[in-house]
């Protein structure tokens, strides 16, 4: 069931209406979506705000993932996607997505707010494979508010054979297992 904190645009509030609710200070924008000024923003409220985008097809994944479940303070500018149904989807369109065409495992998946998401442990090991400063920021944040999430990265990385970056993924993970992850400790942007 839809969350009532959360307002689309044309949905019970029209544009103009969203918009007079924001200059006044009633609302704020979130992801897709606007929330009460006084709303607590918590996990489901972000997941809920891409309800319209990703519908029940597709998942939030990497740092779009890393973003909903509290590693980013901030939305990405492209939302990074992945097809959570078996059957191919031939109509994935827009400019604010990045869509990767593999189905997630049902197993990496959880809903939150009515929206797929993919796991804590499925999210880092996923950005743990991408090299830049934005996925290398949201591992740190998500190892560093998770206690044991790098070593059950670690393991779900090295059960599920080739991946791309695999080797660089676990350098990575295993700094942050470690607590190696500050500046003066040990380089872990590969």
């Amino acid at each position: 069931m839809p969350s009532p904190f959360l307002y689309f645009a044309d949905d019970r509030l029209s544009t103009a209406e969203l918009s007079a609710a924001c200059l006044d200070g009633h609302l704020v924008g979130l992801g897709d979506a606007y929330i009460p000024a006084d709303a607590v923003e918590t996990a489901a409220l972000r997941a809920g705000s891409l309800r319209e985008m990703l519908r029940d097809t597709l998942a939030a994944t990497h740092v779009s993932a890393a973003w909903i479940h509290g590693a980013r303070h901030d939305p990405p500018g492209r939302h990074t996607v992945q097809r959570a149904v078996q059957r191919r989807l031939h109509h994935v369109h827009g400019l604010r997505l990045v869509y990767r065409d593999l189905a997630v495992d049902p197993a990496d998946l959880l809903s939150i707010g009515g929206v797929l998401v993919t796991t804590l442990v499925r999210t880092l090991a996923d950005v743990a494979r991408v090299d830049d400063p934005e996925h290398l920021d949201a591992a740190r944040a998500l190892a560093a508010a998770h206690p044991g999430l790098a070593d059950d990265a670690i393991r779900w990385i090295e059960s599920h054979g080739r991946l791309p970056n695999k080797r660089s993924a676990l350098v990575l993970l295993h700094a942050l297992s470690r607590g190696q992850n500050d500046a003066g400790q040990e380089d872990v942007t590969r």
